[in-house]
């Protein structure tokens, strides 16, 4: 008996890793693994990328058994003297690499779990100010206008992309996805079907995928007036009836690159004298959803990103629903209309809104493409 019990299988019998394997092991076992999950290639590029460049040169001359709680607690405390962010990132690529070898027996518990909670910082901004929405506005609006400017005059799509960004708090990708179909204007007011998205491929430039981010993010929402206006304009302006064109798009009727929006936001911000400020369009997701929160509550404000169990999802009805609620829309209307807004709800000290029903807006900051 005793000798059967010395012989008997423990962690690391597996096959694939053992307690002795390599963490350089473990991490080209989980890049296979990744390959061959349902995940947009964006998440997957910024995956390959954190594991490369941050936690990979930090523990892949450890085995897995050397790998400790404290060991992982102080690369992570290393971190975030960086940046909440960066150790944020870092702790979610370490935790799935651990959770994958704990799933093969190679070890018995997975290092991250007993860390020190990551605490976003007191009064870190999670949303715009109203100061920061009417600087970039006018930026936006001035941008390659002068005299002086050489080249073709800008078409003024990224300017709309903001607002209608600000308007409907939709991923980059979910906006620039929208098609002419997915657009409905009635008396009660417009609304939009999120569908899909659009992602940057290697050899495709950017491509519109047919489905959005997660099955939640299939959606039906109102838009608020100054976003629908903006919308109404666009699609005036569209020289064709195909209604799978974009409403988005470039001179060959293409959706645009998610890379190429970026980065002539980039240069609104210059203009604006904001460029310090760490601002990226994520942050009109985030203004969005505290603005609703405030007005409305989290609850709401996560149905109306996509987060919510109530979200519009293809094949839960045999005949769709094609209700919408416009609270949410009325709510953003009043408050970042351009004509006489009521910025009371973005008015508070604190431009982040701290409920944990809000915290999924951290983990789309990891998996943001």
């Amino acid at each position: 008996m005793k000798e059967r019990l010395l012989d008997r299988p423990g962690f690391g019998a597996g096959g694939l890793l053992d307690f002795s394997s390599s963490f350089r092991h473990l991490a080209d076992l989980w890049l296979e693994d990744l390959e061959m999950r349902e995940l947009s290639d964006g998440t997957k590029k910024n995956y390959r990328d954190d594991l490369r460049l941050r936690v990979r040169p930090q523990f892949e001359h450890f085995s897995l058994g050397e790998i400790t709680t404290g060991r992982v607690e102080w690369f992570l405390r290393s971190e975030r003297a960086v940046s909440f962010s960066r150790a944020h990132h870092s702790r979610t690529i370490l935790n799935q690499l651990f959770g994958f070898a704990l799933r093969h027996d190679a070890i018995p518990r997975n290092p991250v779990q007993g860390t020190s909670p990551l605490r976003r910082p007191k009064g870190e901004r999670q949303a715009l100010t109203v100061e920061q929405i009417n600087a970039i506005r006018d930026a936006a609006g001035r941008w390659r206008t002068g005299p002086d400017v050489k080249g073709p005059r800008p078409d003024g799509q990224v300017r709309d992309i903001i607002e209608v960004l600000l308007g409907t708090a939709l991923r980059i990708g979910e906006c620039l996805a929208l098609r002419v179909c997915d657009v409905e204007d009635a008396p009660g007011g417009m609304a939009v079907s999120v569908r899909g998205t659009v992602v940057l491929r290697t050899g495709s430039g950017a491509v519109r995928q047919d489905h959005p981010k997660t099955e939640h993010s299939i959606r039906r929402i109102a838009v608020p007036d100054f976003a629908a206006g903006v919308l109404r304009a666009r699609l005036a302006g569209i020289p064709t009836t195909d209604p799978q064109r974009t409403v988005f798009a470039n001179r060959v009727g293409k959706p645009l690159s998610p890379f190429n929006v970026r980065r002539t936001f980039r240069a609104f911000l210059e203009l604006a004298d904001l460029s310090a400020e760490g601002i990226t369009l994520r942050w009109y997701r985030r203004t969005g959803a505290t603005v609703i929160a405030r007005g409305a509550s989290a609850d709401a404000a996560a149905t109306f990103l996509g987060h919510g169990s109530t979200a519009i999802t293809q094949g839960h009805y045999i005949e769709p629903d094609r209700s919408v609620d416009r609270g949410p829309a009325g709510i953003l209307d009043r408050t970042l209309r351009r004509v006489n807004p009521d910025t009371s709800l973005l008015s508070t000290d604190d431009g982040a809104v701290d409920d944990p029903a809000l915290d999924f807006l951290d983990e789309e900051d990891i998996e943001a493409a």
